[in-house]
């Protein structure tokens, strides 16, 4: 499918948070000569950031979404309701899982956190089969009040492994859900840490507060590895086996596997490179944000791509590249904060080596969150 002769085509691959910022501004303001193209899997946006607090129970899912359909129609936006499988930089085209091929003037890539399950089940032997996925975040949406139901109707033990931020939040609101009114005694929850401290990337003194959180909503701490999943049980680097009824794989991701041919200079781990403009090292024609890229002049490649921080910039410079004007850097913040959902409508606040911890704290990012959902939703 080719360009029409006299307009510019921005491709949209994927329809992660910076996408949607940047669907909101065209739906704004639509240059008249660009024509735009929007590949992703699901017609909504599922905001990764309330998650927790839909598997804690205090919001319903259509309330952490935010539909695409009004955003693209408002854009004129073409959308196809696939995922890309590869692109060719050369050729300046990306391969949809239909088998259409998409072409491109400018392309932005926006796909949100990989968990490459081949790469997975490798490690962990069985994960495909037996073991709750986090992401895609869409999927797990659609999986979690299975878990929630089974815990209804009798007691369960569900292990999460991974203690970074997602599964530290996850596992606390999974605590609070599956003891909660309607819920027989005896439900439990056991965090796999892989080897390392829950939120060793947080400082001391924030890595005592969420001790503190899991202690009180009675999680077991196991300092251990998984290294793989069979049928009610997972199977540890100590030699011990784990009896659970819901694994429930929250670690790290992982770049896509169709990058690796894609033409587009990558980093080591396989992410795409990009420029202090989040613009590819390779070609200028593409632009990436979120857990897609890697800023290989930062410090930590992988820091201050945030697809939510830095869509401003990335919508500043894709409208910049569209006009021929010079791009702007995006310095990502030295401190950000960090707000951690402890379940139970606590949360903990990070700032530096500044925390807090309260109610207080949890209302305060209920507000942040809805206001994100809201003013995209509109």
């Amino acid at each position: 499918m080719s360009s029409r002769t006299g307009l510019r085509h921005l491709v949209l691959l994927g329809a992660g948070h910076a996408h949607v910022q940047v669907l909101h501004s065209l739906a704004q303001s639509h240059p008249a000569d660009l024509r735009l193209t929007v590949i992703a899997p699901f017609p909504r946006q599922l905001y990764s950031g309330m998650v927790p607090g839909f598997v804690a129970g205090h919001y319903t899912l259509d309330q952490c979404v935010i539909p695409l359909d009004g955003l693209l129609s408002r854009c004129g936006a073409r959308y196809f309701p696939t995922s890309g499988v590869a692109i060719d930089a050369a050729a300046k085209t990306v391969m949809l899982a239909s088998g259409e091929t998409v072409d491109y003037d400018w392309l932005s890539v926006n796909t949100g956190p990989v968990m490459d399950r081949e790469k997975i089940d490798a490690l962990m032997p069985g994960a495909r089969e037996h073991a709750l996925f986090v992401r895609p975040i869409e999927g797990f949406g659609q999986l979690w009040p299975q878990v929630a139901a089974m815990g209804r109707a009798r007691p369960i033990h569900l292990a999460v492994v991974g203690a970074g931020a997602a599964g530290l939040e996850l596992a606390m609101a999974a605590a609070h859900a599956l003891t909660g009114p309607g819920h027989p005694e005896g439900s439990r929850v056991t965090l796999v840490t892989g080897g390392t401290q829950p939120a060793a990337n947080y400082p001391p003194a924030v890595q005592r507060r969420v001790l503190a959180a899991l202690r009180r909503l009675a999680i077991t701490v196991l300092p251990d590895a998984c290294i793989g999943v069979g049928p009610g049980e997972i199977r540890l680097a100590s030699g011990a086996r784990l009896a659970c009824d819901a694994p429930l794989l929250a670690v790290g991701a992982q770049a896509p596997g169709w990058l690796a041919s894609s033409g587009l200079a990558l980093d080591a781990a396989g992410f795409l490179a990009v420029n202090a403009f989040q613009q590819s090292t390779s070609h200028p024609q593409v632009f990436a944000a979120g857990d897609v890229a890697s800023r290989i002049d930062a410090p930590h490649p992988r820091s201050g791509v945030h697809a939510v921080r830095a869509g401003p910039a990335l919508l500043a410079n894709l409208r910049a590249a569209l006009q021929g004007q010079p791009l702007t850097s995006y310095t990502p913040p030295g401190r950000t904060l960090n707000l951690l959902a402890c379940g139970d409508r606590r949360a903990i606040l990070a700032w530096g080596s500044l925390s807090f911890e309260g109610r207080w704290v949890w209302r305060w990012k209920d507000h942040i969150d809805r206001t994100f959902v809201a003013r995209y939703a509109a």
